[in-house]
Protein backbone atom coordinates (compact mmCIF):
# COMPACT_ATOMS: atom_id res chain seq x y z
CA UNK A 1 0.00 0.00 0.00
CA UNK A 2 1.39 3.22 -1.14
CA UNK A 3 0.49 5.14 1.84
CA UNK A 4 2.42 3.04 4.18
CA UNK A 5 5.35 2.26 1.85
CA UNK A 6 8.48 3.44 3.45
CA UNK A 7 6.77 5.10 6.18
CA UNK A 8 7.76 5.54 9.64
CA UNK A 9 5.33 3.28 12.09
CA UNK A 10 5.40 2.80 15.30
CA UNK A 11 2.77 0.75 17.06
CA UNK A 12 2.30 0.83 21.02
CA UNK A 13 1.34 -2.26 22.91
CA UNK A 14 2.42 -4.61 20.11
CA UNK A 15 3.92 -7.22 21.95
CA UNK A 16 1.01 -9.14 21.13
CA UNK A 17 -2.67 -9.36 20.36
CA UNK A 18 -4.23 -6.39 18.02
CA UNK A 19 -0.73 -4.53 18.55
CA UNK A 20 1.46 -6.99 16.94
CA UNK A 21 -0.93 -8.07 14.27
CA UNK A 22 -0.91 -3.86 13.39
CA UNK A 23 3.43 -4.24 13.31
CA UNK A 24 3.13 -7.32 11.49
CA UNK A 25 1.15 -5.87 8.39
CA UNK A 26 2.80 -2.30 8.53
CA UNK A 27 5.91 -4.38 8.18
CA UNK A 28 4.51 -6.70 5.69
CA UNK A 29 3.30 -3.15 3.52
CA UNK A 30 6.99 -2.06 3.21
CA UNK A 31 7.07 0.09 6.86
CA UNK A 32 9.90 0.18 8.73
CA UNK A 33 8.22 -0.30 12.30
CA UNK A 34 8.90 0.35 15.51
CA UNK A 35 7.44 -2.36 17.97
CA UNK A 36 6.83 -1.00 21.60
CA UNK A 37 5.82 -3.01 24.46
CA UNK A 38 5.80 -2.95 28.72
CA UNK A 39 7.29 -6.43 28.12
CA UNK A 40 10.69 -5.69 26.52
CA UNK A 41 10.96 -9.32 25.63
CA UNK A 42 7.69 -9.56 24.13
CA UNK A 43 8.41 -6.71 22.30
CA UNK A 44 11.94 -8.00 20.89
CA UNK A 45 9.99 -11.30 20.13
CA UNK A 46 7.61 -9.27 17.82
CA UNK A 47 10.08 -6.98 16.16
CA UNK A 48 12.50 -10.24 15.15
CA UNK A 49 9.72 -11.83 13.77
CA UNK A 50 8.88 -8.76 11.06
CA UNK A 51 12.40 -7.15 11.17
CA UNK A 52 11.48 -4.23 12.89
CA UNK A 53 12.92 -2.44 16.25
CA UNK A 54 11.63 -3.48 19.74
CA UNK A 55 11.59 -0.33 21.80
CA UNK A 56 10.32 -1.17 25.01
CA UNK A 57 8.82 1.11 27.70
CA UNK A 58 6.06 2.94 29.19
CA UNK A 59 3.62 4.02 25.61
CA UNK A 60 3.40 7.52 27.32
CA UNK A 61 6.72 8.15 26.71
CA UNK A 62 7.96 6.32 23.88
CA UNK A 63 7.73 8.89 21.05
CA UNK A 64 11.63 10.60 21.37
CA UNK A 65 13.41 7.50 21.62
CA UNK A 66 11.19 6.06 18.83
CA UNK A 67 11.67 8.69 16.37
CA UNK A 68 15.11 8.36 17.25
CA UNK A 69 15.27 4.55 16.20
CA UNK A 70 13.46 5.75 13.34
CA UNK A 71 16.32 8.23 11.84
CA UNK A 72 14.34 11.32 13.26
CA UNK A 73 10.94 10.78 12.38
CA UNK A 74 7.31 9.21 12.60
CA UNK A 75 4.70 9.15 9.91
CA UNK A 76 2.10 6.64 11.98
CA UNK A 77 1.67 6.62 15.38
CA UNK A 78 -0.34 3.48 16.57
CA UNK A 79 -1.54 4.31 20.06
CA UNK A 80 -2.93 0.67 20.85
CA UNK A 81 -1.86 -0.27 24.30
CA UNK A 82 -4.37 -0.46 27.03
CA UNK A 83 -5.80 -1.62 29.58
CA UNK A 84 -9.06 -3.52 30.73
CA UNK A 85 -9.61 -2.50 34.27
CA UNK A 86 -13.51 -3.95 35.54
CA UNK A 87 -15.22 -3.05 38.05
CA UNK A 88 -17.64 0.24 39.05
CA UNK A 89 -17.46 3.28 40.93
CA UNK A 90 -15.96 0.78 43.70
CA UNK A 91 -13.00 -0.16 41.44
CA UNK A 92 -9.84 1.21 43.53
CA UNK A 93 -8.26 4.93 42.61
CA UNK A 94 -5.08 3.41 41.55
CA UNK A 95 -7.21 1.35 38.65
CA UNK A 96 -9.36 4.39 37.66
CA UNK A 97 -5.92 6.25 37.60
CA UNK A 98 -4.37 3.71 35.47
CA UNK A 99 -7.13 3.17 33.02
CA UNK A 100 -6.97 7.08 32.65
CA UNK A 101 -3.47 6.86 32.13
CA UNK A 102 -2.89 4.61 29.66
CA UNK A 103 -5.91 4.52 27.69
CA UNK A 104 -6.56 8.48 27.22
CA UNK A 105 -3.32 10.44 28.74
CA UNK A 106 -1.06 8.31 26.38
CA UNK A 107 -2.64 9.05 23.38
CA UNK A 108 -2.55 12.68 24.13
CA UNK A 109 1.37 12.20 25.29
CA UNK A 110 1.90 11.02 22.06
CA UNK A 111 0.03 13.79 20.17
CA UNK A 112 1.19 16.40 22.15
CA UNK A 113 4.68 15.38 21.05
CA UNK A 114 4.14 14.37 17.15
CA UNK A 115 1.35 16.63 15.93
CA UNK A 116 3.76 20.27 15.50
CA UNK A 117 5.67 17.95 13.38
CA UNK A 118 2.95 16.89 11.22
CA UNK A 119 1.15 20.32 10.65
CA UNK A 120 5.04 21.32 10.00
CA UNK A 121 5.57 19.17 7.10
CA UNK A 122 1.57 18.46 6.14
CA UNK A 123 1.41 15.19 6.82
CA UNK A 124 0.72 12.01 9.39
CA UNK A 125 -1.40 9.70 10.28
CA UNK A 126 -2.74 8.66 13.98
CA UNK A 127 -4.52 5.41 14.45
CA UNK A 128 -5.69 5.49 18.01
CA UNK A 129 -7.28 1.30 18.82
CA UNK A 130 -10.13 2.25 20.81
CA UNK A 131 -12.82 -0.31 21.26
CA UNK A 132 -16.42 -0.87 20.53
CA UNK A 133 -16.62 0.02 24.51
CA UNK A 134 -15.58 3.54 23.62
CA UNK A 135 -19.01 3.98 21.43
CA UNK A 136 -21.18 2.21 22.96
CA UNK A 137 -20.76 0.69 26.93
CA UNK A 138 -19.25 -2.72 28.25
CA UNK A 139 -21.45 -4.34 31.58
CA UNK A 140 -19.01 -4.80 34.24
CA UNK A 141 -16.16 -2.37 33.01
CA UNK A 142 -16.43 1.14 34.38
CA UNK A 143 -13.15 1.76 33.80
CA UNK A 144 -12.73 0.59 30.60
CA UNK A 145 -15.50 1.81 29.45
CA UNK A 146 -15.26 5.53 30.30
CA UNK A 147 -11.69 5.66 29.47
CA UNK A 148 -12.37 4.22 25.71
CA UNK A 149 -15.22 6.80 25.36
CA UNK A 150 -12.40 9.56 26.36
CA UNK A 151 -10.19 7.77 23.97
CA UNK A 152 -12.89 7.84 21.19
CA UNK A 153 -13.52 11.49 21.92
CA UNK A 154 -9.90 12.76 21.54
CA UNK A 155 -9.21 10.25 18.06
CA UNK A 156 -12.32 12.36 16.92
CA UNK A 157 -11.11 16.15 18.50
CA UNK A 158 -8.00 15.22 16.00
CA UNK A 159 -9.89 14.46 13.57
CA UNK A 160 -12.18 17.35 13.20
CA UNK A 161 -9.45 19.76 14.11
CA UNK A 162 -6.79 18.69 11.76
CA UNK A 163 -7.99 16.78 9.06
CA UNK A 164 -7.74 20.05 6.29
CA UNK A 165 -4.15 20.27 7.02
CA UNK A 166 -3.02 16.79 6.27
CA UNK A 167 -3.46 14.53 9.78
CA UNK A 168 -5.56 11.26 9.23
CA UNK A 169 -6.78 9.70 12.25
CA UNK A 170 -8.49 6.33 12.30
CA UNK A 171 -10.47 5.17 15.65
CA UNK A 172 -10.43 1.37 15.79
CA UNK A 173 -13.55 -0.03 17.77
CA UNK A 174 -13.76 -3.53 17.50
CA UNK A 175 -15.95 -5.62 19.90
CA UNK A 176 -13.83 -8.90 21.37
CA UNK A 177 -11.09 -9.94 19.87
CA UNK A 178 -9.21 -13.69 20.55
CA UNK A 179 -6.50 -11.85 23.12
CA UNK A 180 -5.04 -11.93 26.19
CA UNK A 181 -7.03 -9.04 27.47
CA UNK A 182 -10.47 -11.09 25.97
CA UNK A 183 -9.32 -14.10 28.33
CA UNK A 184 -8.90 -12.13 31.45
CA UNK A 185 -12.39 -10.13 31.56
CA UNK A 186 -14.04 -13.58 32.91
CA UNK A 187 -17.95 -13.69 32.62
CA UNK A 188 -18.71 -10.66 31.13
CA UNK A 189 -16.36 -11.80 28.15
CA UNK A 190 -18.15 -15.05 27.24
CA UNK A 191 -21.30 -13.29 27.99
CA UNK A 192 -20.86 -10.24 24.89
CA UNK A 193 -18.08 -10.44 23.07
CA UNK A 194 -16.39 -14.26 23.06
CA UNK A 195 -19.38 -15.48 20.68
CA UNK A 196 -18.40 -12.89 17.97
CA UNK A 197 -14.80 -12.36 18.66
CA UNK A 198 -12.33 -12.23 15.75
CA UNK A 199 -8.61 -12.83 15.31
CA UNK A 200 -6.31 -9.80 15.76
CA UNK A 201 -5.49 -10.29 12.09
CA UNK A 202 -9.08 -8.82 10.86
CA UNK A 203 -8.47 -5.80 13.18
CA UNK A 204 -5.09 -5.31 11.32
CA UNK A 205 -7.19 -5.55 7.96
CA UNK A 206 -10.37 -3.52 9.11
CA UNK A 207 -7.55 -0.50 9.35
CA UNK A 208 -5.68 -1.26 6.36
CA UNK A 209 -9.05 -1.01 4.78
CA UNK A 210 -10.04 2.18 5.90
CA UNK A 211 -6.95 3.97 5.08
CA UNK A 212 -7.57 3.19 1.50
CA UNK A 213 -10.93 4.20 1.79
CA UNK A 214 -9.75 7.48 3.86
CA UNK A 215 -12.73 6.57 6.62
CA UNK A 216 -12.33 7.69 10.48
CA UNK A 217 -14.10 5.16 12.28
CA UNK A 218 -12.51 1.66 11.95
CA UNK A 219 -15.01 -1.31 12.95
CA UNK A 220 -13.83 -5.08 12.40
CA UNK A 221 -17.72 -5.84 13.51
CA UNK A 222 -19.79 -4.37 11.02
CA UNK A 223 -22.75 -4.74 13.45
CA UNK A 224 -21.37 -2.00 15.89
CA UNK A 225 -22.70 0.66 13.30
CA UNK A 226 -26.34 -0.82 13.83
CA UNK A 227 -25.87 -0.86 17.52
CA UNK A 228 -24.16 2.47 17.86
CA UNK A 229 -27.38 3.95 15.70
CA UNK A 230 -29.79 1.94 17.66
CA UNK A 231 -28.19 3.53 21.03
CA UNK A 232 -28.25 7.27 19.40
CA UNK A 233 -32.00 6.56 18.20
CA UNK A 234 -33.77 5.52 21.26
CA UNK A 235 -31.25 5.51 24.17
CA UNK A 236 -33.75 4.17 26.63
CA UNK A 237 -34.44 1.06 24.37
CA UNK A 238 -30.30 0.85 24.18
CA UNK A 239 -30.23 0.95 28.02
CA UNK A 240 -32.95 -1.28 28.88
CA UNK A 241 -31.16 -4.13 26.42
CA UNK A 242 -27.84 -3.53 28.28
CA UNK A 243 -29.38 -3.85 31.38
CA UNK A 244 -30.88 -7.06 30.61
CA UNK A 245 -26.99 -7.91 29.80
CA UNK A 246 -26.18 -7.13 33.54
CA UNK A 247 -29.27 -8.97 34.66
CA UNK A 248 -27.87 -12.01 32.24
CA UNK A 249 -24.08 -11.47 34.00
CA UNK A 250 -25.60 -11.12 37.81
CA UNK A 251 -27.42 -14.71 37.20
CA UNK A 252 -24.83 -15.95 35.66
CA UNK A 253 -22.81 -14.62 39.31
CA UNK A 254 -24.95 -15.29 41.43
CA UNK A 255 -25.07 -11.86 42.77
CA UNK A 256 -26.06 -8.04 42.24
CA UNK A 257 -23.86 -5.17 41.55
Amino acid sequence: MEAVRDKAVVVTGAGGGIGAALARRFAAEGARVVVNDLDEAKAEQTAAEIGAVAVAGDASGIVPAAREALGGTIDVFCANAGVGTGGGPDAPEDDWALAWDVNVMAHVRAARELVPEWLARGSGRFVSTVSAAGLLTMVAAAPYSVTKHGAYAFAEWLSLTYRHRGIDVHAICPQGVRTDMLAATGAAGDLVLTPTAVEPDAVADALFDAIEKDRFLVLPHPEVADYYTARATDPDRWLTAMNHLQQKLEQREGGTR
